[in-house]
C-alpha cells in the first residue's frame, strides 16, 4: 500500500538515505560533493534534524512501510532558516563539506538572492529513490501540498536543478521565471513559480 504522510523524527535516517540516492546525479549536489557522493545522505540527515524536521511541514511517500520519496517544504513567511538553526548546522556542514564549505555557501547564497519575497510555499527538496522513480511517488507528494496551496490561495516556488525536470513541474502548473548561474563554475538552476489554481 502506498501512502503520503508527515515526516517524523524517526524517519530522518531512512529519508536522508533515499534523498542521498535521489540526488546522486543532481548537478547542484554533485557540484557540492564532487569527490564524495556518499556524503550526500549525511548532509540530508543533518539538514533534516536541524532545519527541516522542526518545521513539521515535510512529507514522505512510502510503499509497504518503506520510504520511497520525500518532499521538504517551507510555509509562507518561514522560508529563512533562523540564525540559531544555522549555527547548529555549521559544525555538521564543515564536517560534511570540508574545504567546499565556502564555495557551497556562496553558491547557495546566490540561489537565495533570487528567492521571491511574496509569501509562498517553498519546495526546497523533492526526491524519489531511483528504484521507485516513475511510479507516481513524487507526483503524489506534489499534489498533497499543492492542493493545500490552492485551498489556502498561496503560490508555490521551487528551483529546479535539472533542466529536464522543468517540463515535469510545468505539468503541475509551475512556470519558469528565469535562470540562476551558481558562481565559481557551479551549475545552472531554474526558478519556477506556481499561482494558486
Amino acid at each position: 500500500m502506498n501512502a503520503v504522510r508527515d515526516v517524523l523524527a524517526s524517519d530522518a535516517d531512512a529519508l536522508a538515505a533515499v534523498l542521498g540516492r535521489a540526488f546522486a546525479d543532481d548537478p547542484v549536489w554533485t557540484w557540492m560533493f564532487p569527490r564524495h557522493p556518499e556524503r550526500m545522505a549525511a548532509m540530508f540527515a543533518m539538514l533534516l534534524r536541524h532545519a527541516r524536521l522542526p518545521n513539521g511541514l515535510n512529507e514522505l511517500a512510502e510503499e509497504n512501510g518503506r520510504v520511497r520519496a520525500g518532499a521538504l517544504w517551507d510555509p509562507p513567511g518561514r522560508g529563512r532558516i533562523s540564525l540559531a538553526a544555522q549555527l547548529r548546522q555549521l559544525p555538521g556542514m564543515l564536517r560534511v563539506l570540508g574545504t567546499r564549505t565556502y564555495a557551497v555557501l556562496r553558491g547557495l547564497g546566490e540561489i537565495e538572492r533570487a528567492h521571491p519575497i511574496e509569501p509562498h510555499w517553498y519546495l526546497s527538496t523533492l526526491g524519489t529513490d531511483p528504484s521507485a522513480q516513475g511510479r507516481g511517488f513524487g507526483s503524489a507528494l506534489l499534489m498533497s501540498r499543492l492542493s493545500r496551496c490552492d485551498d489556502q490561495r498561496f503560490p508555490a516556488y521551487l528551483e529546479s536543478s535539472k533542466e529536464a525536470n522543468i517540463a515535469y513541474y510545468e505539468r503541475f502548473g509551475f512556470r519558469l521565471t528565469g535562470e540562476i548561474r551558481v558562481p565559481g563554475g557551479g551549475p545552472r538552476v531554474w526558478p519556477m513559480w506556481r499561482n494558486p489554481q
